[in-house]
């Protein structure tokens, strides 16, 4: 009799943090899996993948281009099999204002966050969509909530995050493919430290969530087909308020939160 071969997950921006621990639950529940991430760290992470018994392909690209898209593309056409479980985590952050920012750099936000989750999304949901079956599941953040001062090309990016991964869920329903959102808060991951933010008040802020409840909360929302979750008590009241609050007080507050010298004070 022939072994029922395991589901196939692909995992972006599974070098650390969020991504890490949703790969680190897939290898739990017994998906084989293709890892990718922006740098050499992504081999580490599929070492410690394989040692839990899944077979893990890792794959350094940079979904900022289009040609990082097509190495991850083409890794998953090599292996032959259908994606069962994608997990759009890849993104970049970016700290201070807008004008004092490299342009090239907040450019870069853009081409990872929106560019290259779109690339990889419209390849392997087209393929889920011809099958019937399928799960996505993309980071997005309650960032999107709010007009982000000091923040303000991340936070847009993750509005558009945001809306999509509704709006997707929407046009896929009765295909038998589900999207998911998950919508975290402030977290601790290396994410503050690149995008230079540590001297800010989110980024000091010593009561972010842990990575692996964020992760855990995330995956279970994709495995039940909810269409977004937002991670956290905390986070849950600042994403009700966020719907209430005239924009510009808003922006205001993230201010508070996200201007260089803040941790000061």
């Amino acid at each position: 009799m022939n072994a029922v071969p395991q589901q196939l997950a692909v995992v972006t921006g599974a070098s650390t943090g969020i991504g890490l621990e949703l790969a680190r639950l897939c290898a739990e529940q017994k998906f084989d899996l293709i890892i990718a991430a922006d740098e050499p760290l992504i081999a580490n992470a599929a070492r410690e993948l394989s040692l839990m018994g899944a077979n893990c392909t890792p794959v350094e690209c940079d979904l900022a281009s289009a040609e990082g898209v097509e190495k991850l593309l083409s890794a998953i056409a090599v292996a032959a099999r259908p994606v069962d479980a994608l997990f759009a985590n890849a993104g970049r952050g970016l700290g201070k204002a807008f004008l004092d920012q490299d342009l090239n750099e907040a450019l870069r936000v853009v081409h990872t966050n929106i560019d290259g989750t779109l690339r990889l999304i419209y390849d392997v949901a087209n393929d889920m969509r011809s099958r019937g079956q399928g799960r996505i599941l993309i980071t997005g953040s309650i960032a999107g909530l709010m007009p982000g001062s000091f923040q303000a090309v991340y936070n847009g990016s993750e509005a558009f995050l945001d809306s999509f991964s509704v709006a997707l869920s929407n046009e896929l329903k009765d295909t038998g493919v589900t999207v998911t959102c998950l919508m975290p808060g402030a977290t601790e991951t290396d994410f503050f430290e690149r995008a230079d933010m540590m001297d800010t008040k989110v980024g000091a802020d010593d009561h972010k969530m842990d990575p692996a409840d964020v992760a855990r909360i995330g995956f279970k929302a994709m495995m039940d087909g909810e269409g977004d979750v937002v991670t956290g008590l905390k986070n849950k009241i600042q994403s009700a308020l966020a719907a209430v609050t005239p924009s510009a007080v808003l922006a205001e507050q993230h201010r508070r939160m996200a201007e260089p010298g803040t941790a000061k004070q």
